[in-house]
């Protein structure tokens, strides 16, 4: 457990709290509506890589230096601020007052363009940025620089293992009210399309009918070559079986939420990793029975009433996520993918995103 103080005054800035793993979906955005907290109560999540001004565009930057900072391929300007920013849920916050001269937005809130809009209540220090505009997660953002992490006393949350995590399936539904993608699926899809492309070496690659295939599928079709496939992707993870590498050598496998880890097969295969509220979906979900149960309803059946909900229209994975973690990939220097980081990049709303 910790709790983040003031740097200047030593003044408690936030409940305390345990670390986990940043979401992949942290940094983007969705619609046009309100969005929920990014963060757990009672959870904090700290980003590697810089954020905030000073910013240098693309072209002013050297190959060797965006390499170093682990960017393999051209995005519109990195951050040369300091890493480390924590994110927490506003509701965990503790002693901290709004900057009323900071506090514009877009449309329904704050949107942190004005610059850090929390200071301390004690000293008056910026801290943080607070955010809560529609299309954005809400969030409170401390600048690493303004605040020090110390322990805090009491029983912490501890690191569940991969067995504890199945057992308790705690799985993100796919569609959301009132027929929509959830937008927490389309970033994952988007991040961990980026790995499995990578896996792919360029070559056609065949996932399981189903979710996996509404999800996957038609953006592999879209962006891999067509004919036969070569490569087969399967799910694989905490109980389920191992992937035999005769049939299967990409294993799409979940990220661990609290420390980010990928699960490792026993087998020799390619993973790719995916957000494990995702994954414990397509693993384990099935909503409907495969024939209708007739006399006493036996237990863990359930009516379709409501029925399930059902999309309006084709997944589409985050564009923006896929980039964001495509650049960060070293094999995006190889021709064939860079092509595909290239075209998505000039045109991110183009079939399949």
């Amino acid at each position: 457990m910790a709790v983040f103080v003031c740097a200047s005054c030593g003044a408690a800035l936030t409940a305390r709290l345990s670390q986990v793993a940043l979401p992949v979906h942290a940094h983007h955005s969705y619609g046009h509506e309100l969005l929920p907290a990014l963060m757990e109560s009672g959870t904090y999540a700290v980003d590697p890589e810089p954020s905030g001004p000073p910013w240098r565009q693309w072209s002013e930057i050297g190959v060797d230096e965006t390499e170093a900072r682990g960017v393999f391929a051209p995005v519109p300007a990195l951050s040369f601020g300091a890493p480390g920013a924590i994110v927490v849920a506003p509701g965990d916050t503790r002693g901290t007052v709004l900057i009323p001269e900071r506090c514009d937005g877009y449309c329904m809130g704050l949107d942190g363009r004005d610059g850090p809009n929390l200071a301390c209540a004690q000293c008056g220090r910026t801290v943080a940025t607070r955010i809560d505009d529609c299309s954005l997660w809400q969030a409170v953002w401390f600048d690493p620089q303004a605040v020090r992490r110390l322990p805090a006393e009491g029983p912490g949350h501890r690191t569940v293992d991969w067995e504890t995590l199945v057992d308790e399936r705690q799985d993100a539904p796919p569609i959301e009210p009132p027929g929509v993608w959830s937008p927490r699926w389309e970033a994952a899809v988007g991040a961990a399309l980026a790995h499995l492309l990578a896996a792919s070496a360029g070559t056609p690659v065949a996932v399981p009918h189903g979710l996996l295939a509404d999800t996957f599928g038609r953006a592999l079709d879209a962006l891999l070559p067509p004919g036969p496939p070569v490569r087969n992707v399967v799910l694989a993870g905490p109980g389920l079986p191992d992937p035999d590498r005769a049939v299967s050598d990409i294993a799409l496998v979940p990220r661990h939420p609290q420390t980010g880890t990928s699960w490792q097969p026993s087998a020799t295969v390619d993973t790719v990793p995916l957000a494990a509220d995702v994954w414990m979906h397509l693993a384990f979900q099935h909503d409907r029975l495969p024939v209708p149960a007739t006399g006493g309803m036996p237990e863990g059946v359930f009516r379709d009433d409501p029925l399930p909900m059902h999309p309006w229209g084709a997944f589409r994975p985050d564009a923006r996520a896929f980039l964001h973690t495509l650049a960060r990939l070293p094999a995006v220097r190889r021709p064939w993918l860079r092509r595909i980081y290239d075209r998505v990049s000039n045109h991110p709303y183009a079939r399949p995103f």
